[in-house]
């Protein structure tokens, strides 16, 4: 008998019996302060998770606070703006927005209030964190356009 014949009831009577067979553990907590800047998933140590394809984090900025201009080579990175007000590139970026920055674009972070952002960096990539000035930042966005 297929599953979608069978009457709710009876489904719910098989979940509610299923579950009761698993064991019920206390949830495994950790706190953000145990990862390096709000990192907590990727190919890094300490990591709740290691991965190759993709780094997460969570990151709090004091209003002020500020990243130098970089680029990653290799990387796609999205940024989403959780709470708060930042600017990236002299764009002011608002709660909810979600900045995608492609392999090869620089880009600068200042958080205009305090603010609060969730970072993903696809894939993982050891190294792939460039520091740049102006000339730096063109020449790459031109490199990443080829």
């Amino acid at each position: 008998m297929a599953f979608a014949q069978i009457t709710r009831s009876k489904r719910r009577s098989f979940f509610r019996e299923t579950l009761c067979c698993f064991d019920l553990m206390s949830l495994e907590r950790h706190k953000l302060d145990e990862f390096t800047r709000g990192w907590f998933v990727g190919n890094f140590s300490p990591t709740l998770a290691v991965s190759d394809d993709v780094e997460i984090a969570v990151q709090r900025y004091q209003a002020g606070a500020h990243e130098p201009r970089h680029v990653h080579k290799i990387a796609t990175e999205l940024t989403l703006v959780v709470v708060g007000r930042a600017r990236m590139n002299g764009e002011d970026v608002n709660v909810g927005e979600i900045i995608r920055i492609p392999p090869g674009t620089a880009t600068d972070f200042e958080a205009i209030t305090d603010v609060t952002t969730v970072v993903v960096k696809l894939p993982c990539v050891k190294g792939d964190k460039f520091l740049c000035d102006a000339a730096d930042a063109a020449r790459a966005q031109t490199l990443a356009k080829r």
